[in-house]
């Protein structure tokens, strides 16, 4: 018995006949081009991802991708929607254009390390999926637009190192699935909004922030462990209410311009569960004496009050911890003498008690570098001789 050609060819050919359906939808298709449109030609090289988008040889979702769509895209299970669009790293030039919109079942956007520019679409609002929006080192610029807001399914968002100006969107807290939020080294003026129940790590670090850190802006992050705002212009007094946040783990408050700290020790129902195990308050304004109850936080392994205004003698409760291993004090005025397990040669503890006004801080210690400052500016910042 003799078979037809045309009986045997979706045996010999089943993967060519699957390739050449178009599979994708036509709206995804049309987001993908003019995504493409807007990256300047000069600036894909030869062998990148976008290089392969070629649409007049291939439908995007179509299998197998051995000469075109080979990376860049995801796509659903039934190959008809895109469901991931990540870039390679080799320096893309572009604006980011607003028909992105219609990508609707996008989960990921990634455009890390690249040279998009200009300001970050309204329309992203329109990415009612997405999950993660990663636009890190790039040089978008303008305000953060307030309809990133009702992205209600992002669980993170990284536009880091950019150019956003202006300041936070003050909705932010409807980012009801928020957990990460990186908006470090921008340009973002004003105060911290409200933030989501749901956040777990907030990085504003490096932007021009400013004013009191409010009680108002973290009253609902229940779940917030990890806080950086370095390198803003934070002032006023930073409450013990901060210290004492339900789930906080790590926090940095370097290079502000806070005055004065409030440190209570945990209250009872934290006492034994409090997981504060890091604190950087270093290069601030900080004056008064330095607080001992830092000491009470029984998970507390680095404390660091370098560089700020403080007086009178360093808490012998920091020598009694049994958990502290860095301890950075230098760049004050305490004075007083050394504590002895921080400058016996086998101390556990690393860190700096470095230009101070101590006694008994010998040059050989380790702790004790660099030296105390001279006799004469100590004299002056307590008005005459230093008090034990």
């Amino acid at each position: 018995m003799t078979l037809s050609i045309s009986f045997l060819l979706p045996l010999l050919f089943p993967l060519f006949i699957i390739s050449t359906d178009a599979l994708t939808s036509p709206s995804d298709v049309s987001a993908l081009k003019a995504f493409k449109a807007s990256v300047k030609p000069n600036s894909i090289p030869q062998w990148s991802c976008l290089a392969s988008w070629d649409f007049t040889a291939s439908d995007p979702c179509a299998t197998p991708r051995r000469t075109h769509f080979t990376c860049g895209i995801t796509c659903s299970s039934d190959s008809t929607r895109v469901t991931q669009l990540t870039l390679d790293p080799v320096g893309y030039t572009g604006r980011l254009t607003p028909l992105i919109s219609g990508l609707t079942q996008l989960l990921t956007l990634d455009l890390a390390d690249n040279n998009f520019y200009g300001s970050i679409p309204s329309s992203i609002s329109s990415l009612v999926s997405l999950q993660t929006l990663t636009l890190r080192s790039n040089s978008f610029s303008g305000s953060l637009p307030e309809s990133v807001t009702r992205l209600n399914s992002a669980e993170s968002i990284d536009i880091s190192r950019n150019s956003l100006t202006g300041s936070l969107p003050k909705s932010l807290s409807s980012l009801s699935n928020l957990r990460q939020l990186d908006l470090s080294y921008n340009k973002l003026t004003g105060s911290i909004p409200k933030l989501p129940q749901s956040l777990i790590d907030l990085a504003l670090k490096a932007n021009s922030l400013s004013g009191p850190i409010s009680k108002e802006s973290f009253t609902e992050s229940t779940q917030l462990e990890v806080v950086e705002l370095a390198e803003n212009s934070f002032t006023g007094t930073l409450g013990a209410w901060f210290f004492n946040l339900q789930s906080i783990q790590q926090v940095d408050l370097a290079n502000n311009s806070i005055t004065g700290i409030e440190v209570i020790p945990p209250p009872k129902k934290l006492s034994g569960e409090s997981d504060l195990v890091a604190v950087e308050l270093g290069f601030n304004r900080i004056s008064g004496n330095a607080p001992a109850s830092f000491a009470a936080y029984p998970r507390l392994t680095s404390l660091s009050l370098r560089y700020n205004m403080l007086h009178g003698a360093i808490p012998a409760e920091y020598e009694r911890s049994k958990t502290l291993r860095r301890l950075f004090l230098d760049g004050n005025y305490l004075t007083g003498k050394a504590p002895a397990r921080f400058v016996k040669p086998e101390t556990e503890v690393m860190g700096s008690l470095g230009n101070n006004c101590l006694r008994g801080c010998p040059g050989k210690a380790k702790m004790c570098a660099p030296s105390q400052k001279p006799f004469s500016i100590c004299k002056q910042a307590y008005g005459g001789k230093p008090k034990s």
